[in-house]
């Protein structure tokens, strides 16, 4: 396992993954993963609550602060702190050795602050602070009030993965709160050196819904729409791209640069097909490309190691097809910023979703255990 993580590597591509289970380290499974080329780790909401909600690893620790925090916010931090510990632990050696550049892991604010500022400002500085590990990520959602919580982090110190970026006009909006932070605590006299960011942008969720919208107009008699089936989050991606280089590769940033700034990496999330008549790899084969992650879930990174076939540079080819993919898609009627937009609203909501049933099913289980000590 691991030549074409390895390869990727080569290519200026990191791949994370899209999960994180406790039993993963004590039987060594995410050590081998690191040893194979695995360069970082990410989780969320839904991840979390499948964990904690479909299994017992977490019970025991459930019921050791059953009756001491009361809070289920709090009980639930507790739990996934352990665990962030543990990975971040797990990918220190690879931070150190490569300065800085790789061997993070992502925790999320609560998505319920998703559209309050200064609620995710606070919650970042103190789950920043309470893990206290320097590879640590803390995921804002690319919303408008996250704009300013992206600011005020890197302005602080604190590495942000950036998440929910559908739209490239999210994506920039991202990308100068990041700068902003940067410009931020550079007049404040304070180093740059070691501040890391990713800008996560989901991809299968688009294909989604643009493809149902051209299947209706295919159903209704536009069989010349067919070719576009499949190819809308690709386009979006290579022109966010795009949009990376012309913002990082500027007179703006280039000033942040000479005092240590770091570039902030696109990052290709949501990258299992949906689809299952198209390929298994379709958001990792076509897009690598220098400064990039892709985040994979267990069943793509498994997919990726077993047939996967790398070409650097995959991210920037056949642009010219990427333009006309777009144009096709506006002339069928089919608004891109309608869906982008639908897409990180529904994105919230469905992580606020899962924190939600997790918190119940943490709450369930801390009622168990009582009745149990009954």
């Amino acid at each position: 396992m691991g030549r074409q993580l390895q390869q990727l590597i080569d290519a200026g591509q990191s791949i994370w993954l899209d999960n994180i289970e406790r039993s993963m380290f004590a039987s060594g499974e995410l050590r081998r993963l690191i040893d194979s080329g695995l360069r970082g780790m990410t989780s969320n909401p839904t991840i979390f609550e499948k964990a904690i909600g479909g299994g017992h690893d977490y019970d025991a620790q459930i019921e050791s602060l059953a009756g001491k925090v009361r809070d289920l916010n709090q009980l639930f931090e507790a739990l996934a702190i352990q665990d962030i510990r543990a990975a971040l632990d797990e990918f220190r050696p690879l931070y150190d050795e490569t300065g800085g550049g790789d061997g993070f892991v992502s925790l999320e604010v609560s998505p319920l602050l998703a559209h309050d500022t200064q609620g995710t400002i606070a919650a970042a500085r103190r789950l920043w602070k309470e893990v206290d590990r320097p590879n640590l990520m803390i995921k804002i959602p690319g919303t408008e009030e996250g704009g300013p919580a992206i600011t005020e982090a890197i302005a602080a110190g604190i590495n942000v993965n950036v998440t929910l970026l559908f739209s490239l006009e999210g994506y920039e909006h991202a990308s100068n709160a990041y700068i902003a932070g940067l410009e931020k605590r550079a007049s404040a006299g304070q180093a740059l050196d070691r501040i890391a960011s990713v800008a996560s942008f989901f991809l299968s969720r688009i294909d989604t819904e643009v493809d149902k919208q051209l299947e209706a107009k295919i159903a209704a008699g536009r069989k010349e729409l067919e070719p576009l089936l499949g190819k809308a989050a690709i386009a979006q991606a290579k022109l966010a791209y795009g949009r990376f280089e012309e913002i990082f590769w500027s007179e703006r940033f280039k000033k942040l640069e000479a005092k240590g700034a770091r570039v902030p990496r696109p990052l290709w999330a949501s990258t299992s097909t949906k689809n299952p008549l198209y390929p298994d790899l379709l958001y990792v084969e076509t897009l690598v490309g220098p400064h990039t992650v892709n985040t994979l879930p267990p069943k793509t990174l498994a997919a990726l190691v077993d047939h996967g076939k790398i070409a650097a540079g995959t991210v920037k080819t056949d642009l010219a097809g990427t333009h006309e993919t777009l144009e096709d898609l506006e002339k069928a009627g089919i608004s891109l910023g309608d869906i982008t937009d639908a897409l990180t609203v529904a994105g919230v909501k469905s992580f606020a979703d899962s924190y939600d049933m997790m918190l119940e099913a943490i709450a369930t289980k801390k009622k168990q255990f009582a009745g149990a000590g009954a």
